[in-house]
């Protein structure tokens, strides 16, 4: 048996080099003690045959890549980070950096679960790295519904892992109403300024991580603004880049991050299937309501005309007439003048996941750059706990963890204004 790459996968694959790294990585925060090593192995040993992807390894030639299932040896994929312990904050930041930065073993199926438990604070870290050729976030979130939590109680839905800026399929633009006009300006044509994270990436890397509550930030961004989760996620990542940009570039009139869309399906078998469309952050606009206000106003023209899905569309019929042209839009497309950072948001289960009954806090995901990008933000939400993970290149990017720290400081900003838009309390 073997499984062809798909088109995108295969656009992934050959974005890994010498100074990227092809994965993402799921960081997994539990209480001391646990997960023990040993039945850990066990668990995901016997769980695998439900996620028959996870045994698949990277085979064929370069031109025809394919999947082919292989022996797995849990032992050699589920490990334990050795070094010295108790590790503080900054410890962590340097250990997630390492691991992350480390690319998975070709030779084997392209995913890796570290256990990291000398933290200086107690518990423990669980680091999930997964080719992004071989699953995209919400495949991940379904994988990890397979072979890591612990399955959940049959009368409970752990419901679907879609961002809440998915929507369907079909485009929902009549004959006469094409909205391709709108999708070039909007999604492909690059501006006219550079970011200030346009720059050539090398191989260091930093990571910070942030949380930030779901149920009260869905809560202030309905009540202040009528916006969705995901827009108050956007407006928080546009106040802590304020703040990180006035110290370090000074004033920027707006900064354009690009926000991916799954197109995924239920029952569907891909690893990758997404599209995206292309946000203006006011990161001039001191106020915090001003600034989810003006997100949401962005977004809503975006998904109102299916930018995610035209541009899947015309991608799809570029492929087809023209492999040359498709290839000059997909260059286009990574451009550091068409989005200056991606901001990918991906819903996990609602509900509280355990694994091997120790309960899970937070979960953040580590997405890496790209050239011209140099800066990443991954959010993921699980049961009340929106998680957020910044990866950089340190020599472009400096202080994440300062920026991390912005986010949280952002989020406290919108959950502190009454109805008025008046800060109720001060936001720290």
């Amino acid at each position: 048996m073997q499984v062809p790459l798909t088109a995108e996968d295969r656009v992934i694959l050959a974005l890994e080099g010498p100074q990227l790294v092809g994965h993402t990585a799921t960081v997994v925060h539990l209480p001391e003690g646990a997960p023990d090593l040993r039945l850990l192995r066990d668990a995901v040993a016997r769980r695998l045959p439900a996620a028959p992807r996870l045994t698949w390894r990277l085979s064929g030639t370069s031109e025809e890549p394919v999947w082919r299932p292989d022996e797995v040896d849990v032992a050699a994929h589920v490990r334990a980070v050795d070094g010295a312990g108790p590790l503080d904050e900054a410890g962590v930041r340097t250990v997630l950096a390492r691991l992350f930065g480390e690319h998975l073993d070709r030779g084997r199926p392209l995913w890796r679960m570290d256990v990291l438990g000398s933290l200086a604070g107690g518990g423990a870290l669980l680091v999930w790295r997964v080719h992004h050729a071989l699953a995209d976030g919400g495949t991940v979130m379904r994988l990890a519904d397979d072979v890591l939590w612990d399955p959940a109680p049959a009368a409970d839905d752990a419901g679907e892992h879609r961002s809440e800026t998915d929507t369907p399929r079909t485009s929902g633009v009549g004959p006469g109403r094409s909205s391709l006009p709108g999708v070039l300006t909007g999604e492909l044509l690059p501006g006219l300024r550079r970011s200030p994270f346009d720059a050539r990436v090398g191989r260091e890397r930093e990571v910070a991580l942030a949380v930030a509550p779901v149920a009260a930030l869905r809560e202030a961004a309905r009540r202040l603004a009528g916006a969705t989760l995901n827009d108050a996620a956007l407006a928080v990542v546009a106040g802590a880049l304020r703040r990180w940009l006035e110290d370090r570039h000074g004033p920027l009139h707006g900064l354009t991050v690009k926000v991916p869309v799954t197109l995924h399906h239920d029952g569907d078998e891909v690893g990758n299937r997404d599209s995206y469309f292309r946000v203006d952050l006011p990161v001039d606009e001191p106020d915090p309501v001003a600034r989810l206000l003006a997100v949401r106003r962005e977004t809503a023209q975006r998904k109102a005309r299916h930018d995610a899905q035209q541009l899947d569309e015309l991608m799809d019929r570029l492929a087809r007439l023209s492999p040359r042209l498709a290839g000059w839009s997909q260059r286009l497309q990574r451009s550091g003048r068409s989005f200056a950072l991606n901001v990918s948001n991906v819903r996990g289960p609602d509900r509280p996941v355990t694994v091997l009954d120790a309960p899970v806090g937070a979960v953040q995901p580590l997405v890496e750059v790209a050239q011209h990008h140099a800066l990443r933000v991954g959010v993921l939400s699980v049961a009340d706990r929106l998680g957020f993970g910044l990866v950089a290149d340190p020599s472009v990017v400096g202080d994440v963890d300062v920026l991390a720290a912005a986010v949280e400081q952002a989020t406290a900003e919108l959950l502190h204004i009454d109805r008025n838009g008046t800060a109720v309390t001060s936001a720290g």
